[in-house]
């Protein structure tokens, strides 16, 4: 028996590499052929499939560790999986991205590279490298062929994915340091800045009240903020003491209605000095600003994506309400007015900071001295903002979200003006790779 594991240990790889190898190269009439060949190579020895297992998990590094390098991050690998195969290939995806972060201590990576394998709950649960595949098929209920089948339907599905624009260092890479945003939430195991943590509460809040007034204001307080955040950090800058750089994280925008959602999206951004790039082909959009911004832009816009559900499904109860359109114009409106209202929070906790009347992070006032600084300061972040866009992403194209129910677009203004705090705005988006 052990002189039969030593020879499947030196036939798996190579079977796996050319399994995978004429899965990747097979056209699309010819997949179905390539998958059940690859998958039969695979799963034909029992006595084999440790050895099988243990090539999987040791192909995964090279892999996965291909996708890193080509700009993507784990919870773009699993978007990916999530919008075009099953259940079982997000299970499979999830565990190859765990076996691949053994290779790198926790504390080489950046923080929202952690947080991302946190979300996912990327660990290494089955008890040995060669009953890796074992243990998965038993979860799972599956046979040898079936999840052969599935591995190289995912591996597939990875291999063909083109490079994109990176948004921050891959595992291994040493990327810039960051400064904390802000003193420290005791409560936080991730270092999380006290300021953002209570534009969580606040936020948290406003999702769960049933009053549209107490959502509104809840909202409002916390875009105060987050404007007064951003400003600080404007005002730390002017005066050199944070040399932080304009960064840029990815952010899921799915169907239904993906349009809609991301000029929700572009609407927050805006509002707070972010500039947003929609990739539709892969369900995600690019937000480049400071680091304490896109913390802010990520919070609010996941609260707002929620209040405009709630919104639209108490909506009416007739058959209109239901339409496809109809829900498209309430979520573009619903973008529009929030727009209005975000801009306008921000606008005033500029002004109010010009005049030098600051906003505590327990929501009081203080009066200081009004600081010359802070214009040019902000002016020059979103300068710097845009010229990162413009690195990352030299060739963009504007795209319209377009409106054919006014009953919807009216349904949606007035949702948004309960709800939260210009018009049909642009959203810019890559061209298709």
């Amino acid at each position: 028996m052990g002189k039969r594991a030593q020879q499947g240990d030196g036939n798996a790889g190579p079977l796996l590499e050319q399994a995978v190898r004429s899965v990747l190269t097979a056209p699309d009439e010819g997949l179905d052929l390539a998958l059940d060949t690859g998958a039969s190579l695979l799963a034909a020895s029992a006595g084999q499939w440790p050895a099988v297992s243990r090539s999987v998990l040791g192909y995964a590094d090279t892999a996965v560790g291909r996708c890193w390098s080509a700009g993507w991050r784990p919870a773009d690998l699993v978007r990916v999986v999530r919008r075009g195969l099953k259940p079982v290939h997000l299970a499979l995806a999830v565990d190859l991205i765990a076996a691949e972060a053994r290779r790198h201590p926790a504390a080489t990576l950046d923080r929202r590279w952690q947080e991302q394998l946190r979300e996912l709950e990327a660990e290494v649960w089955w008890p040995a490298d060669e009953q890796y595949l074992g243990a998965f098929a038993h979860r799972h209920r599956l046979d040898r062929f079936a999840l052969a089948t599935a591995l190289l339907e995912l591996l597939r599905s990875w291999g063909r994915l083109p490079p994109i624009a990176p948004v921050g260092p891959a595992p291994g890479q040493q990327g810039p340091v960051r400064r904390p945003a802000g003193p420290q939430h005791p409560g936080s195991s991730t270092g999380e800045p006290r300021m953002l943590a209570r534009i969580r509460a606040l936020l948290a809040k406003a999702e769960s009240t049933e009053f549209p007034e107490e959502a509104e204001a809840l909202t409002a307080k916390a875009q105060q903020l987050m404007a007064q955040h951003s400003i600080d950090d404007a005002l730390l800058a002017a005066a050199g003491a944070d040399r932080n750089t304009p960064a840029a994280l990815r952010i899921g925008v799915d169907n239904p209605y993906e349009g809609p959602k991301t000029m929700l999206l572009d609407a927050v951004a805006a509002a707070n000095r972010c500039r947003v790039v929609w990739a539709k082909e892969f369900g995600f959009c690019t937000v480049i600003g400071f680091d304490g911004d896109l913390d802010g832009v990520e919070l609010l816009y996941t609260s707002l994506l929620v209040q405009a559900t709630h919104a639209l499904n108490k909506a009416g109860s007739g058959k209109d309400s239901r339409s496809k359109a109809f829900r498209q114009s309430f979520l573009v409106a619903y973008a529009a007015r929030i727009r209005e209202r975000l801009t306008s929070a921000t606008e005033r906790a500029t002004s109010a900071a010009a005049a030098g009347r600051h906003l505590r992070e327990d929501g009081t006032e203080e009066q200081l001295l009004p600081d010359e600084r802070l214009l040019p300061a902000l002016a020059a972040r979103s300068a710097a903002v845009d010229d990162e866009v413009g690195r990352l992403f030299p060739k963009l194209v504007s795209q319209r979200v377009r409106v054919s129910d006014g009953e919807g677009w009216a349904a949606g203004r007035a949702a948004a003006d309960r709800a939260a705090l210009h018009g049909r705005g642009e959203i810019h988006n890559r061209p298709p790779a």
